[in-house]
């Protein structure tokens, strides 16, 4: 009995061991938090590269001839993007499949044209009232707070493009599985660029109204 009473105090006090159960508790969690950090970084890594290829292609497609060529200058951004990753093949799927990518292009008589109508603020309460004027740039007789309605497609000559790329990949940890969360990730970026005026062309009436 007394080598019994001995020994419990001296096995409380005996620390050997802790570090190692200290470690298995901690490691989870410090794994889970590298993991989505790394996640992360790789995500915004890849929407700046995504990016600035992106604004390079927009600038081949405006030139002369750029409209006939989009799916080569889509290629070039996949290939671009082939350096972080598989390279991507085109698709526009719903719901998009890892390492693909969807490239959509919108024109525009004029840049006015890609966003809300602009209207005269004169009250400058920054939102468009029923008696301020505004610009019917797409002549439908009601002031739209929405991007007007474009063309699919690279447009003509002096017309302003919105161009849309989607890349879908796959994540590079298993995080997401844990967590409940997809398995791929999506980037996107877009650029509103004015084509070269290499052609002629009539420019656009734009009806200013106030009802």
């Amino acid at each position: 009995m007394m080598r019994l009473r001995e020994s419990v105090p001296a096995a409380l006090r005996d620390t050997r061991g802790t570090t190692i159960l200290e470690f298995a508790i901690i490691a989870p969690v410090m794994c889970m938090m590298m993991m989505g950090l790394g996640d992360l970084t790789y995500q915004v890594y890849a929407r700046e590269i995504l990016s600035g290829s992106i604004q390079k292609a927009a600038r081949d497609a405006a030139i002369q001839g750029g409209a006939q060529m989009t799916a080569e200058i889509d290629d070039r951004v996949a290939t671009t993007m082939s350096d972080i990753m598989t390279k991507p093949t085109a698709s526009c799927a719903t719901a998009p499949a890892a390492g693909t990518y969807c490239a959509t292009r919108t024109s525009y008589a004029m840049f006015a044209s890609a966003g809300p109508e602009p209207f005269d603020d004169t009250n400058g309460n920054n939102q468009r009232d029923a008696t301020e004027c505004y610009q019917d740039m797409n002549d439908n007789n009601s002031w739209d707070s929405v991007a007007g309605t474009g063309t699919s497609g690279q447009g003509g000559a002096s017309d302003v493009t919105l161009y849309t790329i989607r890349v879908t990949y796959g994540r590079l940890f298993p995080l997401a599985g844990l967590l409940g969360w997809s398995s791929n990730a999506t980037i996107s970026a877009q650029t509103l660029l004015k084509n070269q005026p290499f052609a002629s062309r009539t420019e656009p009436t734009v009806t200013t109204r106030c009802t």
